[in-house]
């Protein structure tokens, strides 16, 4: 792992080799083992070096370099083993960047000060420098550039065969610029795309966190509804059970079996969304009862049956051609229509209730109104602010990509109107006709 300012120790030993080393020499800690890719690097670099001081020390034609009262140094080739050594130490450069940093340059000023020829091996320290570079801030890179490049002339200056300010000694400001350069440019680089690691992360993460605060919510939307719903219908019937019960046990019965029925629903409802949460833990398990129908204006008839248990009489009309809704769409228009209903029934009072549903070209527009003294535009208004019914339907029709208006009628009662968006309908000849037949509302009285 390779971060700014730190290198990881990364040992290949085995935990059995590096007990046996410390039992046979107790109280020496051994170096780090540098990896392959860098002990290869270092071993051709090192080849490279000593081939072209070998070739720089033994020129074809020395007269071209060498002129009066300057020669050709000998050097004997075991000198070379200095420059082998120097090049071999980068193989640590990673893990002890600056050790490897004063051990090369130490090795280049030994092999200097007799008079060599040092033009290739001064490539060596500018090697370990640009890696100490990319490694460390550049606060702390800069000083270890410039004291390896004042010691380095100060060497080749003290015993230059080419004239003490002649040959090598004027490149190694540039070298060792070159390579502080690098260096820098690959830790900025590495920096760069550490930091678009660490922003892609946490951008992942407020997705993640996103998504489920809307799950969260739609959830909350839908225990709202069903919870509601159920146990408004339930408080109404009852009510009318206890009047009845003594007096008239034959109705007190039919508003009883209307209670079973709700809750009965209410429970399947329940069950649905807890199987869904249970799917999503990675519970494995399947739903309860994979075969009931999703919530959506297929049970429009049984909504409706429901809520005249619930003693609100209502009418349903549909006009358009039924078809396949987009599932938000289908969910929404059916929540809507339910939420209005159970206002209806906890607010209307001795009230009839009527639902619209036309399926539009372009549209769904769903009105549910009824009869009863529902809710002036102050009460509304506070209703809105402190409950979350009102607000739900809002908020589904704004998840559908529609709109929705709430409100008193001016003669009394309440009003609820949704229009959500529809892609076009197929044109086919039934639709077509059902076009046609658009203006003559079917009128199911349920």
């Amino acid at each position: 792992m390779v971060s700014r300012g730190k290198w990881a120790y990364a040992a290949d030993m085995s935990t059995e080799q590096a007990a046996r080393r410390r039992r046979a020499l107790p109280g020496v800690t051994w170096p780090a083992r540098p990896s392959a890719r860098d002990a290869a690097i270092a071993a051709i670099i090192t080849v490279i070096e000593v081939a072209a001081s070998y070739g720089e020390a033994h020129p074809t034609t020395p007269g071209a370099y060498f002129t009066p009262p300057h020669q050709l140094p000998h050097t004997p080739d075991a000198a070379l083993l200095l420059v082998a050594a120097a090049g071999l130490v980068l193989a640590w450069r990673r893990l002890y960047p600056r050790l490897v940093v004063c051990a090369s340059t130490a090795l280049v000023v030994a092999y200097t000060l007799p008079g060599y020829e040092n033009g290739v091996a001064l490539l060596i320290p500018a090697v370990a420098v640009g890696t100490l570079a990319a490694m460390v801030p550049v606060r702390r890179s800069v000083p270890w550039a410039v004291a390896v490049t004042v010691v380095l002339m100060a060497a080749t200056a003290a015993n230059n065969p080419l004239g003490r300010f002649s040959g090598g000694f004027t490149l190694i400001p540039a070298n060792i610029a070159v390579a502080l350069f690098a260096g820098i440019a690959i830790a900025s680089r590495q920096a760069y795309v550490e930091s678009a690691r660490v922003q892609a992360a946490r951008q992942a993460e407020a997705e993640a966190k996103r998504r489920v605060d809307e799950e969260r919510l739609r959830i909350a939307r839908e225990l709202h509804d069903v919870v509601a719903h159920t146990m408004a219908t339930i408080t109404v019937q009852a009510a009318a059970a206890s009047q009845l019960l003594r007096d008239r046990p034959d109705e007190a019965a039919a508003s009883l079996k209307a209670i079973r029925a709700a809750g009965k629903d209410g429970l399947r409802e329940l069950r649905a969304i807890l199987d869904v949460l249970r799917s999503a833990s990675g519970g494995g398990e399947e739903p309860a009862d994979p075969t009931q129908p999703a919530p959506g204006l297929a049970r429009l008839d049984a909504l409706a049956d429901g809520v005249r248990a619930a003693g609100l009489p209502v009418t349903v009309t549909v006009t358009g051609q039924p078809r396949d809704l987009p599932a938000i769409t289908d969910l929404s228009a059916f929540r809507i229509i339910q939420e209005a209903l159970t206002n209806a029934i906890r607010h209307a009072g001795p009230a009839t209730a009527a639902v619209a549903v036309d399926y539009g070209a372009d549209e769904l527009r769903v009105e549910v109104t009824d009869t009863g003294r529902g809710l002036s535009s102050s009460a509304a208004a506070a209703a809105y602010v402190a409950g979350h019914g009102l607000r739900g339907m809002r908020e589904r029709a704004t998840a559908a990509g529609g709109t929705i208006d709430t409100g008193p009628l001016p003669v009394g009662g309440f009003r609820v109107a949704a229009r959500l968006p529809l892609g076009r309908a197929p044109a086919t000849a039934e639709t077509t006709e059902a076009t046609a037949n658009a203006s003559a509302p079917q009128k199911a009285t349920l």
